[in-house]
């Protein structure tokens, strides 16, 4: 046996053992945080969507036009929809110290409701928690996976889309800016 393939044999394992830590590296050390990112409903009309909210009533997108909308798409065993959760309920309250502030809304992708509801009396926030049991509002507007947030406009036009972890300040900043857009448009 040469040296060559003596070396051969000491660095084969060496270098499966590197790529199998560098892989598990990557595995569990996903980037925490918002992004922004595109989609084909991006400046169209938002899907048609309609459920009913945990702990009863109705919910119809179309009839929440006239306000600003943000879905904030949930389950109660995601870290990251667990993470932001502080967030939301910041913007929440920011929202309504505002005359024409966003309304929140949870949907509760593939969870029960009494999970749901146990999570929202310990962590807090009383937004409605729209139902999606069999992922039609999910599959409509395109989740890939939770968190992931939605803003409508007051026009039902969606504006933007925000895949993982969401905060107030991007969310209320942005809100802010489009609807000084939107204004200055109609003036």
């Amino acid at each position: 046996m040469n040296g060559a393939s003596r070396l051969a044999r000491r660095l084969v394992p060496v270098v499966g053992i590197v790529l199998v830590a560098f892989f598990v590296v990557l595995a569990v050390s996903k980037p925490r945080g918002e992004a922004e990112v595109s989609s084909p409903l991006i400046g169209n009309p938002a899907p048609a969507v309609q459920s009913t909210i945990i702990g009863g009533g109705d919910f119809d997108l179309a009839r929440r036009k006239g306000s600003w909308v943000v879905l904030n798409f949930f389950n109660s065993t995601c870290v990251p929809c667990r993470n932001e959760h502080p967030e939301l309920i910041k913007f929440a309250d920011e929202q309504t110290s505002l005359a024409d502030g966003a309304e929140l809304f949870t949907v509760v992708n593939d969870d029960s409701d009494e999970a749901v509801s146990a999570f929202f009396n310990e962590k807090g926030g009383d937004w409605d928690k729209v139902r999606d049991p069999d992922g039609t509002i999910a599959v409509a507007f395109g989740v890939a996976k939770v968190p992931e947030t939605w803003v409508i406009d007051p026009s039902g036009f969606v504006r933007m889309r925000v895949a993982g972890e969401v905060t107030a300040s991007l969310l209320s900043s942005r809100i802010a800016a489009m609807r000084d857009m939107l204004n200055g448009l109609g003036s």
